[in-house]
């Protein structure tokens, strides 16, 4: 950590601020943002480490926040999925290469995201029942155990299902909660989780908990038309990121 210059941390706080910030309004993206700043500060381990750790602390609030709004027979097949597809998704790494399979994600959240955002109204699955919840909660932990973007399929199935932002955010959440939970299990038992890594994560927590507050206050202030555009521009973000990164 003596290497570790005042721009570094400069880099560092801006990256947790920004990362917070966007998942208290969007309620998810938090990995996309923080390593895309993270990146020129800190080494991938220590981002993948940060990103799990505050990822799991950002969305544990979220989900405490929502707990009124959390519909459990709703949430069992999507976490239920998840848990099948995450293995699933890293096995696929196996025969795929992670540069193609980004590349793959990145081209559909683009496309996803255009089309969305160039029609008045999204298409709905509104009919569809719970085999299709878990078929959505499989492929985001293909998505997620492949990729580390953990919510993104999720994010997009809320949206075909016509769910509300409370709902959307109630189902993304805690499925992103779960997902975090069983990375962070994994790392500190493959000893990932160093001194380094813990003296950033204390040091960042304040601007965590100040970004995660102001991401809130200005999602309280937003209607229902505008946090579709805000969803739907970030997975274009995410999908363009994905693609040129």
């Amino acid at each position: 950590m003596d290497t570790f210059i005042s721009f570094d941390l400069f880099i560092f706080i801006l990256g947790t601020f920004a990362a917070a910030f966007v998942t208290g309004l969007a309620g998810f993206a938090f990995g996309l943002v923080a390593a895309a700043i993270w990146l020129y500060a800190l080494t991938p381990i220590q981002t993948t480490a940060l990103i799990v750790s505050y990822g799991f602390l950002v969305l544990s609030y979220a989900v405490w926040k929502l707990r009124h709004n959390l519909n459990v027979e709703r949430l069992v097949p999507l976490i239920v999925g998840s848990a099948i597809g995450v293995p699933l998704g890293i096995l696929l790494l196996q025969w795929i290469s992670p540069a193609h399979l980004r590349m793959a994600v990145g081209v559909l959240l683009i496309l996803f995201s255009l089309d969305n955002l160039l029609r008045p109204t999204m298409p709905s699955l509104k009919d569809a029942g719970r085999m299709a919840d878990g078929g959505a909660g499989i492929v985001n932990g293909v998505v997620g155990g492949a990729t580390g973007l953990a919510g993104i399929a999720i994010v997009i199935w809320s949206a075909l299902r016509g769910w509300q932002r409370g709902e959307q955010r109630a189902a993304v959440q805690p499925t992103g909660v779960a997902t975090f939970l069983m990375t962070l299990l994994a790392l500190g038992g493959t000893g990932s989780i160093t001194p380094d890594i813990l003296r950033l994560f204390a040091l960042g927590l304040p601007f965590l908990v100040l970004g995660t507050w102001a991401g809130w206050q200005l999602y309280g202030t937003i209607d229902e038309a505008k946090f579709r555009k805000v969803v739907l521009g970030l997975l274009l973000i995410s999908g363009l990121v994905l693609v040129v990164v």
